[in-house]
């Protein structure tokens, strides 16, 4: 079972990145080829029936799955960057964090008016980052289809920080 797999491979580090926080640290993941595959096919086994037309992939681990996600549907695959990152003209959105705050970015042309966008990151904590990316796809008259997480922090209730935007969230594993 997936679940089981992510859990098998997910590595915890204490006070990270400040005391108190327990992060969920995927990066072992990476170090197997057929369990990020697995990943993979069952993010598209579970998104089959939402009409998407491309995939937002949060910076940095967001980029991960999210770039392989959307090359095996055949579909576009665009990058949200922390302030400063992106080359061509952009929108912005500031946002908190569980342990902060900041400032992502998206091209101008990213996105065209009524696109079907799911987005996606590794981990779906408080739901800010994803909320904040909502809002550039809004910006840009592209459609929230959905979010998709390889994990979901539900004891910080994300979930329904994001629930108003769109209630298709797709999480392969839930701590």
């Amino acid at each position: 079972m997936i679940e089981e797999q992510i859990a098998e491979n997910i590595r915890d580090v204490i006070d990270f990145p400040r005391p108190g926080i327990v992060f969920k640290d995927i990066t072992p993941i990476l170090k197997n080829p057929k369990l990020c595959l697995d990943i993979v096919q069952e993010f598209k086994t579970r998104l089959v029936d939402l009409e998407i037309d491309a995939i937002v992939g949060v910076e940095s681990r967001g980029f991960l799955f999210g770039l392989m996600l959307a090359t095996a549907m055949n579909i576009p695959f665009i990058p949200i960057r922390k302030d400063g990152k992106l080359p061509f003209s952009t929108i912005s959105q500031d946002y908190d964090l569980e342990y902060g705050s900041a400032k992502i970015q998206m091209h101008t042309d990213a996105i065209k008016a009524g696109e079907r966008i799911l987005i996606h990151d590794d981990l779906l904590a408080t739901g800010g980052t994803v909320n904040a990316a909502a809002s550039l796809i809004k910006q840009s008259g592209g459609i929230v289809a959905g979010f998709a997480f390889v994990i979901e922090l539900g004891f910080l209730n994300g979930r329904n920080a994001i629930r108003t935007v769109s209630d298709n969230i797709v999480t392969l594993k839930t701590y």
